[in-house]
């Protein structure tokens, strides 16, 4: 048998994440095929793109209607290579948006479906849950509290432990990094992670160099790395940026996202998986995030949830700071940036904090190994995990 498989993924996590599965489906289906909505790290572990992961990465309510026209014609080149191909089965991850909309119609062309990262239902739009009920038929989750809200929901679904808590760590030294950026070991280090696409940046980074600032003012000696996806310059040109920080006293690296954040003593980070990626590195933090008025009101009426940051919700409780929308002013997040840098032992019950938010995130074993395994089942055998 030489099973062709479609996977999609339109975030940056997401293709990472799909193209760690993929790998290990590999080593255990030699004979597999890949294609479908791909970005760079699937396509480097052999996926064939139809559709590339880039063309859907828009963030916002409003902001993404400029975009559906755009949207809508991936969607109707994937689906129309999923009926022209036949694949045996369809990995869907994250993106639930676009995804979800992918797993209907699968699932009418008889197409079994095996989706990766749960869609959030259980903050917003839980209409949705009917949706996942009937499409899909094995839901991974890679948050503790997941599996039983959607077995509670008749969802055939199974926590695998999240991918990133076997992925992250620093890849060289705290002394090899700081010599390479020339940076002094002996004064604070804070990190700088305003998104990682050029729209949330260009809407962050204002406001945290504001906070740079008037960290700056209490505390001439702080230095600040600013930590950018690799490539990000080189796909959009770097005269955006260097508007943005102009004189600002700020170090950008590309690339090195995980080494800079393992040795910073001090992360400002925009709400998203990074701050897992953070909370995973055992880095203090403040949590930040903006998107325009209008997607911001719309999202006030549709989320249920007591906090916002994905580091808060798995903790069960305010382990971290949030400033969100109108909270998050440069001289908000300066405060709280002198707070945490001016106090070691506020630093260290937010560090014995972030230990436990990762045993959480970890199931001991290989979260994507687990992910293979449940597809391999599918595949070869339908869907026999009871809900």
């Amino acid at each position: 048998m030489s099973p062709k498989i479609l996977v999609s993924a339109g975030e940056a996590s997401g293709d990472l994440y799909a193209a760690g599965l993929v790998e290990r489906l590999r080593r255990r289906l030699p004979d597999a095929s890949f294609f479908g909505c791909a970005g760079h790290h699937m396509e480097q572990a052999g996926v064939r793109p139809v559709v590339h992961a880039a063309s859907l990465a828009v963030v916002g309510l409003l902001e993404v209607v400029a975009h559906i026209p755009r949207i809508f014609g991936e969607y109707r080149r994937l689906i129309d290579a999923a009926r022209r191909e036949r694949p045996d089965l369809a990995i869907l991850t994250d993106s639930p948006d676009f995804n979800l909309r992918v797993a209907r119609r699968l699932k009418a062309l008889g197409i079994p479906v095996v989706y990766l990262v749960a869609p959030q239902v259980w903050a917003w739009r839980k209409g949705r849950i009917s949706s996942i009920r009937r499409n899909i038929d094995r839901l991974l989750c890679i948050f503790p509290f997941e599996e039983s809200y959607f077995r509670r929901h008749g969802v055939p679904a199974e926590y695998i432990g999240h991918p990133l808590s076997r992925m992250v760590k620093p890849s060289v030294s705290r002394e090899d990094f700081l010599r390479r950026h020339r940076l002094d070991g002996e004064n604070p280090l804070i990190v700088l992670l305003p998104g990682s696409r050029r729209g949330e940046i260009t809407r962050h980074l204002p406001t945290v160099l504001d906070a740079v600032r008037g960290i700056m003012r209490r505390n001439r000696t702080a230095q600040f790395v600013l930590a950018l996806p690799a490539g990000l310059l080189r796909h959009t040109g770097g005269g955006w940026l260097g508007s943005l920080l102009s004189d600002a006293p700020v170090t950008p690296v590309e690339g090195e996202t995980w080494d800079a954040i393992a040795h910073a003593d001090l992360a400002l980070a925009a709400s998203g998986t990074v701050t897992i990626e953070t909370a995973l590195l055992g880095t203090p933090m403040v949590i930040y995030y903006r998107v325009t008025g209008i997607s911001w009101l719309m999202g006030k009426f549709l989320v249920d949830v007591p906090f916002y940051s994905m580091v808060n919700l798995v903790a069960g409780r305010a382990v971290v700071p949030e400033l969100m929308q109108n909270e998050m002013r440069g001289d908000r997040l300066a405060a709280e940036a002198i707070r945490l840098i001016e106090s070691p032992a506020a630093r260290d019950v937010m560090r014995r904090d972030l230990r436990d938010v990762a045993a959480l995130l970890s199931t001991g074993g290989d979260p994507l190994e687990r992910a293979a395994a449940a597809v391999q089942q599918v595949l070869n055998h339908g869907d026999t995990n009871e809900s």
